[in-house]
């Protein structure tokens, strides 16, 4: 990988889009090193779709097929290099396999009742953390992404992928190597949402200008209720600190999302509502809206030091 620049990591194939995808297109729009590190392939993901239904349950078969899906939204957002946790840092190991989730409530997940024998949950965490320390000893980003401390939604393997970035970075920054003795803490960046803009954005989607996006295809969807708990990536006002701008990379970011068509769907981008550009909706079958900024909070590292590109800003 190119030394540098943007490293995000996350769990599935689609998460990158999902959680990050604004930030990821804006950083390859610039010319900048940008690279995506994903922990499993997504073994265990539900499909929708009819055509497609045949893969769930099938692990190999749609692990395989998830792989080309990446392979296609990392072309749309402009990310040219990627890699599975499990085959980066050192000879490849065993392999990391999708933990698998529950949908316990109105979008949130949990851990399922069968965890499989190889699922990500349950390798060692150092284990894990030091193939992701070694990548970032030898790139020494400017900055790494990943979810917060609940995984977004509350999916294991995000949870998991949130506290194997964070030791991983405390392993880089503790054992340089002789490749990159001196190790500068780059700045590390939870994706999440302010709750204001949250909130604004899942009343807004049953508004008349989301209704007529989608047409036909409003059947069997289901909105939101804006007024239940929110998930964990909601986080008061005051607790951002950049934004990305999405509607200059609006089309990259819809067309990794429909990339992701075993995952994903109801993808549709909605004008002449302020606060919300688009819209989609995962397998239970819930509409969710893209924000018209994509917020992160700074935990460590100097937002300072970073030359960021056009379109990514700080919280006013």
């Amino acid at each position: 990988m190119t030394s540098g620049g943007l490293v995000a990591v996350h769990a599935h194939p689609d998460d990158e889009t999902l959680t990050t995808g604004a930030l990821l297109a804006t950083w390859a729009a610039a010319g900048r090193p940008v690279a995506v590190v994903t922990c499993t392939r997504g073994e265990r993901g539900e499909v929708i779709g009819a055509e497609l239904a045949h893969l769930e349950g099938d692990g190999p078969a749609l692990a395989e097929h998830r792989e080309r899906e990446l392979a296609g939204a990392l072309t749309a957002l402009g990310v040219r290099e990627h890699g599975f946790l499990d085959a980066l840092g050192g000879p490849p190991g065993r392999r990391f396999e999708d933990s698998g989730m529950a949908w316990v409530g109105a979008g949130r997940a949990g851990r399922a009742d069968e965890v499989p024998p190889g699922a990500f949950v349950g390798v060692d965490l150092d284990e894990a953390a030091e193939r992701l320390a070694r990548v970032l000893r030898a790139r020494r980003p400017e900055v790494v992404a990943t979810y917060e401390p609940g995984g977004g939604y509350g999916h294991p393997d995000h949870v998991r992928t949130h506290e194997l970035t964070q030791r991983a970075v405390e392993l880089a920054g503790a054992r340089p190597d002789e490749v990159s003795p001196a190790f500068a803490v780059p700045v590390v960046l939870w994706a999440v949402q302010g709750r204001s803009a949250l909130r604004s954005g899942l009343r807004d989607l049953g508004g008349g200008a989301v209704l007529a996006a989608l047409g036909s295809s409003r059947a069997g969807l289901q909105l939101p209720d804006p007024e239940a708990e929110l998930p964990s990536v909601a986080l008061p006002d005051d607790q951002l600190d950049l934004a990305v701008d999405v509607l200059p990379v609006r089309d990259r970011v819809l067309a990794a999302l429909r990339a992701h068509a075993t995952q994903v769907q109801a993808v549709r981008a909605i004008d002449h509502q302020p606060g919300l550009v688009a819209c989609y909706a995962l397998s239970n079958r819930i509409l969710a809206p893209v924000l018209a900024a994509e917020t992160y909070r700074r935990v460590t590292g100097s937002a300072e030091a970073v030359v960021w590109p056009a379109g990514v800003r700080p919280v006013a």
